[in-house]
């Protein structure tokens, strides 16, 4: 039996399994991310290997998940941020809030990440630190460093540092924009505001890179997913999460288009179709419990720093392999259990400093939005 109810506010308390499962799966997915890149850096292509053991079959299939993984950041990121806005929405300084909100997310490790990747520069001898560079181009340079807070990168200037991984804050920070365009437009009280609202989104749509519009899709099915509440019993439920991870699995499989773009869309349609599908039913409450209890603490414990991880691990990465030279040039020996088990050890090691450098920055974000938000005056929506 399956029940499909529109919800007048999306659900955001703590005490649901669905909010359980989106600390989980923002976890697991900037682990995953950190994994299949740190294993794409120091292992030489799975093609390339005549027969790899199956412990290193192994390593490579749960590796190839990075894909996948930045597709439910996308969608998580429409469910919380988009959900978010949506039950403010018509409240004072609503919109101001988002803004402040947004910003502090973003900056409050983006900058202190871009300083130590300048550091890394300097150290590995990339950069010259006492030739300030505007030149566009420069991963390194002042322009670079600028345009990646606003967004620019992979439309105006190259990812910083050459930390690659950014491309998708630039598809994150345009939706955090497009997406109260939208709210005013479909919902202000004024219609200046709504002319406007819809002018500066059209125009955005007309200037932005066609891939990043085409998943602005994605990111509204994640908000759209907010707003349904699937009643079913725990076998449907069980069954949906089983067709979620087998589309997971096949085109894990079968699909070897690492990037986003109009080739890899349908895929990733699908994908975020069955994950919405499965997310949606999962909003019951939990059984209070030490067992639950523990479960949601580490759960939220490795949330809180995921996005740290996403956007420090490559210069980590690069750290790692200017102080063992060997590991810049894909020589450890993938059949080596010994190399394996260097290779998770690093691993670990990054997670770990992502975790210390989170905490005087990513896990103060609160108190950051506390004190901009007291200090500015709100401004009364029409929406």
């Amino acid at each position: 039996m399956i029940q499909i109810n529109k919800l007048s506010r999306t659900n955001l308390n703590d005490d649901y399994l669905h909010s359980f499962l989106i600390s989980l799966l923002r976890a697991l997915a900037a682990l995953e991310v950190a994994l299949a890149h740190l294993r794409a850096q120091l292992y030489p292509g799975y093609g390339t290997i005549a027969a790899p053991t199956v412990a290193f079959q192994g390593v490579a299939f749960f590796t190839g998940f990075a894909h996948q993984a930045v597709v439910v950041f996308f969608l998580l990121s429409g469910w919380l941020v988009g959900g978010s806005l949506l039950n403010k929405s018509g409240r004072a300084g609503a919109f101001r809030d988002y803004a402040i909100d947004r910003v502090t997310r973003l900056w409050i490790v983006l900058i202190p990440v871009f300083v130590l990747t300048l550091g890394v520069g300097m150290v590995t001898a990339k950069i010259d630190p006492g030739a300030l560079s505007f030149v566009p181009g420069n991963e390194y340079s002042a322009t670079a460093f600028l345009g990646n807070l606003a967004g620019l990168q992979k439309i105006a200037v190259p990812t910083f540092g050459g930390n690659f991984p950014l491309w998708s804050l630039s598809n994150e920070s345009w939706y955090y924009i497009l997406f109260p365009l939208l709210v005013i437009t479909l919902g202000s009280s004024s219609t200046q505001s709504r002319v406007s609202a819809l002018m500066a989104a059209l125009s955005l749509t007309w200037l932005l890179p066609g891939p990043l519009m085409l998943y602005f899709s994605i990111w509204l099915l994640g908000v759209a997913g907010s707003r349904i509440d699937i009643r079913t019993t725990p076998t449907v439920r069980a069954i949906l999460f089983l067709v979620f991870a087998g589309v997971a699995v096949y085109f894990r499989v079968h699909d070897k288009n690492p990037d986003m773009n109009y080739q890899s869309f349908p895929h990733d349609l699908l994908f975020s179709v069955a994950f919405i599908v499965f997310l949606a039913s999962t909003q019951v409450r939990l059984t209070p419990g030490r067992v639950v209890a523990k479960l949601k603490g580490v759960a939220k414990h490795f949330a809180d720093f995921s996005f740290t991880l996403y956007v420090i691990h490559v210069p980590l990465i690069t750290v790692v392999t200017a102080l063992v030279p060997y590991l810049a040039h894909n020589k450890v020996v993938p059949n080596d259990p010994i190399h394996l088990l260097s290779f998770l050890g690093i691993y670990v090691a990054i997670v770990i400093a992502a975790y210390y450098f989170h905490r005087p920055f990513e896990a103060n974000t609160g108190r950051l939005r506390a004190y901009l938000k007291s200090t500015s005056v709100p401004v009364r929506s029409s929406v």
